[in-house]
């Protein structure tokens, strides 16, 4: 049976107001915090490490996990087949599979794209921890996946296993954007258009480079991209309804971002940042510079924010058209109140589920899911939807 939880009060609400009007703003507050009234159901707690989210045809869910499976779950009672023919992948820090999406003609062709880390040999070098991003398509027949076709591949290798970006999205052309993160130790090449580096990429969905790429006449530039300046995107949506691309990406210490990216735009890493390095120590002493898009807002301190969902549903009306962005530090939901696409207010949700939040998607069916990790005592994977209550 499924189980379900309710949204419980926060024990940082005020308890010592008094009088009238404090009385008054406090019934305001529940108002506004749980406008929605909804109730979140587990489908499953079977998983382990999951990291991306496809929603099937009939209503099942793929999920990937980050050591190289994809399971599949079967709504409404959470059954889990695995599914077969997953390539292998470099599991090793952040580094393993992780983001999945479906072809926007998938009743017609069948065709899942994967993104993943992968080990690469240097020519005369022998084996090393050399090491890339790859997107590849793949035919899913049955519960198994065929007939591979590698669509991108991320240029230089790295050494590191650590920001990968990985994260996709298609647009109304069918052609597909991809997140490339700034390899961690490789951050200055962000605005070095040479490499896939801290960049957008946009590909056709067999692979083939659009012609109308911002760079794609430039000889200094790598044609695929189609933004830069990024450290490390860990969200990347379109929204029909403004015609948008939305992306969520991990500052240092402090300046996660929220962004509307569009084509051709540096958005500044690490020439601007709002956020500071690990060791406290100044990344730059900027945070505007002209030639450099400003983010729709930043957090500080850092929310690490990991998924991002765009509400157009009926159940909750409040919610018509405001960004959720999951967060794996503070293990919360943050509702951003949009206006269009102009960020507002800021409302925490979902904190009851008390673990990492890893991704939250908006589905066909007209709700939200959920992919949590567990706790970083007890390593799991569970997955939610979010119902009127």
């Amino acid at each position: 049976m499924a189980n379900i939880i309710k949204p419980r009060l926060s024990s940082a609400l005020p308890l010592m107001l008094t009088g009238m009007l404090a009385a008054f703003m406090l019934v305001a507050t529940f108002a506004t915090a749980f406008a929605g009234d909804y109730k979140l159901v587990q489908i499953t707690n079977a998983l382990r490490a999951p990291w991306g989210l496809a929603f099937l045809p009939n209503g099942d869910m793929l999920v990937t996990e980050l050591g190289g499976t994809i399971k599949r779950v079967s709504a409404p009672k959470g059954k889990i087949t695995k599914i077969s023919g997953v390539p292998e992948v470099y599991y090793s820090g952040q580094g393993g599979l992780m983001d999945i999406v479906l072809h926007p003609k998938f009743v017609k062709n069948n065709y899942v794209y994967l993104s993943f880390s992968v080990k690469t040999i240097v020519a005369g070098a022998g084996e090393t921890n050399a090491n890339t991003l790859r997107v590849v398509r793949a035919r899913l027949k049955g519960n198994k996946l065929v007939q591979f076709k590698t669509i991108f591949e991320a240029a230089p290798q790295r050494t590191t296993p650590a920001h990968y970006s990985a994260r996709m999205a298609f647009l109304p052309d069918n052609s597909l954007l991809i997140g490339v993160g700034d390899g961690f130790n490789y951050r200055e090449e962000a605005q070095n258009t040479s490499t896939h580096f801290g960049s957008t990429v946009r590909v056709y969905d067999d692979g083939r480079i659009p012609t109308d790429n911002p760079f794609a006449k430039n000889e200094t530039a790598l044609p695929e991209i189609w933004s830069y300046g990024h450290r490390n995107v860990q969200a990347i949506i379109y929204d029909a309804a403004t015609k948008s691309v939305f992306q969520a990406e991990h500052g240092a210490r402090g300046g996660d971002e929220l962004n509307r990216v569009q084509a051709g735009k540096n958005y500044g890493w690490p020439a601007i940042t709002h956020g500071i390095d690990y060791n406290f120590a100044r990344i730059s002493p900027f945070t505007h510079h002209e030639g450099m898009e400003q983010p729709l807002l930043f957090w500080t301190p850092s929310i690490a924010p990991s998924g991002m969902a765009i509400y157009h549903g009926r159940d909750f009306p409040k919610w018509q058209g405001d960004v959720f962005v999951t967060s794996l530090t503070f293990n919360k939901v943050v509702r951003v109140d949009m206006k269009g696409t102009k960020a507002g207010a800021q409302e925490d949700l979902f904190t009851e589920i008390g673990e990492r939040l890893r991704d939250i998607r908006f589905a066909p069916d007209g709700m939200l899911y959920i992919l949590s990790e567990g706790k970083a005592t007890a390593p799991g994977g569970k997955l939610w939807r979010v119902e009127p209550r």
